[in-house]
């Protein structure tokens, strides 16, 4: 199947009760057993759910992946890969990458004797330099949050093949539609389904997708042990998302090339981030890994100043200040003082990241409305 037919078809059947072309909601916590141990595949809604079941199966077809997981948020599905580490073991990870991820790698897993090496990744030499004997995981996100930096997603499998390492990579702002990892080598996928994929800003999930069977069971375990599971209301909006990913991501990219072309023209812009740039650094690897280049743009004004940046986020009226990204309409943010608050200043700062950097998420609204609230709003 091609993508837009996957979107629609992939991973889910009609309910062999009643023929509902839409799964339905099983809004039950448990389900009857005609003897103990025997019954219908399904026994407590922690660990599985029709609807949830049939939301797995549609992530990992769209992702070329053979087994899907699902949480309750993005930051459990990362929180349930952290678990398959143990005190000694290490982390190679990009240093520019989500706060919460940041949060949950140094303030939550450090303590328990997981070291996390923060590297730039655009090259693979710098993962290399800090690859030992401990390395066990190596962290990627490409396009990064919030610089749009590109990772070169096969280069870093074959430093973990050679490392004896997983790789994972957080697929949250491509989404299967612009790249699919396990194509390039990526053990897991990590997406937080809240964005792009559920699309619509209505539900927080997460999930993981993975192609090997016992990778898939351990980290099946840890979803059942540990809790983090999503609602059956919250899958069903995801499946209902996912049935018009390719339609929204394709205009989503529409968007982000005009509002990226625009900007890059403003004379009081001093630098905009936007892969589909030629002299954005790794164009060339995003050329070749996506199929385009998304609708996330950060950027900085010229004088660099954080009270302007603000003045300019306060004028808004479409980019809406708002925390998150990917939904159908469109958004602005500041991530010094909201999704990266959790960053150490210096370390934001070496990584590249500005206290004036606004990062937009570009919505499939009328791109002349788009640039006519820039152009409002910058002045």
């Amino acid at each position: 199947m091609k993508f837009a037919t996957k979107a629609i078809h992939a991973g889910v059947h009609p309910d062999p009760a009643t023929g509902a072309i839409m799964t339905p909601i099983y809004q039950t916590s448990t389900y009857v057993q005609t003897s103990p141990g025997k019954n219908q595949g399904f026994e407590y809604s922690r660990t599985h759910n029709p609807t949830r079941s049939q939301l797995q199966a549609a992530v990992a077809a769209l992702d070329n992946g053979k087994h899907g997981i699902a949480f309750a948020s993005g930051m459990a599905a990362i929180d349930c890969v952290m678990k398959l580490l143990k005190p000694g073991d290490e982390v190679i990870s990009t240093n520019d990458l989500y706060g919460g991820s940041y949060r949950l790698f140094t303030k939550v897993y450090e303590p328990f004797g997981i070291k996390f090496h923060f590297v730039p990744m655009h090259d693979m030499e710098a993962v290399r330099a800090v690859v030992s004997e401990k390395t066990k995981l190596i962290w990627v996100e490409t396009p990064t949050n919030p610089l749009l930096n590109i990772i070169d997603i096969a280069a870093a499998a074959a430093v973990a093949k050679e490392a004896g390492a997983l790789l994972a990579v957080d697929n949250t702002f491509s989404t299967p539609y612009l790249q699919t990892p396990m194509d390039l080598g990526a053990d897991i996928v990590m997406y937080s389904l809240t964005k792009y994929m559920a699309g619509h800003s209505d539900t927080v999930m997460g999930a993981l997708v993975v192609n090997d069977d016992s990778l898939h069971e351990r980290l099946s375990f840890y979803q059942n042990a540990c809790g983090g599971t999503p609602g059956p209301q919250d899958c069903f909006l995801v499946l209902r998302g996912l049935k018009t990913l390719h339609i929204r991501m394709q205009r989503h990219c529409e968007n982000g090339r005009a509002v990226a072309e625009y900007l890059r023209h403003h004379p009081k812009v001093e630098k905009v981030y936007w892969p589909g740039f030629e002299n954005h650094p790794n164009h060339s690897v995003a050329a070749k890994q996506m199929r385009d280049f998304g609708g996330m743009i950060s950027f900085v004004l010229k004088g660099d100043r954080q009270e302007d940046a603000i003045a300019v986020l306060e004028k808004f009226q479409y980019f809406t200040l708002a925390e998150s990204l990917g939904g159908v309409e469109s958004l602005s943010g500041h991530p010094a003082t909201m999704t990266h608050a959790s960053i150490p200043a210096e370390q934001r700062r070496k990584s590249g990241l500005s206290d004036s950097l606004i990062r937009l998420s570009v919505g499939i609204e009328d791109a002349e409305d788009l640039i006519a609230d820039l152009a409002q709003a910058i002045g």
